[in-house]
């Protein structure tokens, strides 16, 4: 379980989060919803590292991890998938793959079939530039290798932006089969409403930094939600 306990984050002077608290299970999808701006992206850097904290507790798997470098928390399952993807474009998809082996033992470094199960387009583009695949093949290719660390955290930050309807589907096929394994949990941050929806197990809502509504899927009251999505 991951748990994120009144967590504030500063960009110098300015406040980005302020008493965060978020809970990740295993098992389900956790979606994080909010307009633009709001702190969806900082609260997911500080959970992988890329952030310090200014307080509060990042817990997962019975330890803190909030002093920890984003590799060790790599090593002990934490996975992105970052925003804008950050694939290498002049690696093949082979190499891009190849690059979640960073974390595993040696005895590990293999791709799992299971990737190319989820996103079949990967295995016949794997000796293909990174930079030449499609946006939405580009997105498939980021969860893939975030999928090559084996994560029992997977977090995703807008998976949706810019990609086409097919493969949106295609991605949210994987994240329910994801989620039917039940080890892994994943914290989806999402502004496609529908898709968080149809996927969610719980919800969180942020504004101003702050979460400002909560709820499970059964109590889930769609326009409680989506006042504080629009513009």
């Amino acid at each position: 379980m991951l748990n994120v306990e009144n967590v504030d984050l500063h960009y110098g002077a300015a406040q980005a989060l302020t008493n965060v608290s978020v809970t990740v299970v295993p098992g389900e999808v956790t979606c994080l919803l909010g307009r633009n701006g709001v702190g969806k992206t900082s609260l997911l850097r500080a959970i992988v590292g890329r952030r310090k904290i200014s307080g509060g507790r990042i817990g997962w798997q019975e330890r803190e991890i909030q002093g920890l470098r984003p590799d060790q928390r790599a090593r002990l399952g934490v996975a992105s998938v970052p925003q804008g993807r950050e694939i290498f474009p002049l690696l093949t998809v082979r190499e891009n793959l190849e690059v979640g082996f960073a974390p595993l033992p040696r005895g590990q470094r293999t791709i799992p079939d299971e990737v190319f199960e989820l996103f079949p387009v990967l295995k016949d583009m794997l000796g293909r530039r990174g930079g030449d695949l499609s946006g939405g093949q580009q997105q498939q290719l980021a969860i893939g290798r975030a999928l090559v660390t084996r994560p029992k955290l997977l977090v995703l930050d807008e998976p949706t932006e810019g990609i086409q309807p097919s493969i949106i589907k295609d991605i949210g096929r994987a994240i329910e089969h994801l989620r039917g394994k039940g080890d892994m949990a994943i914290l989806l941050v999402e502004q496609y409403f529908d898709f968080a929806r149809d996927l969610g197990d719980r919800f969180f809502v942020m504004d101003r930094g702050e979460i400002v509504h909560a709820t499970d899927k059964s109590g889930m009251v769609e326009t409680d939600v989506r006042k504080w999505l629009t513009v």
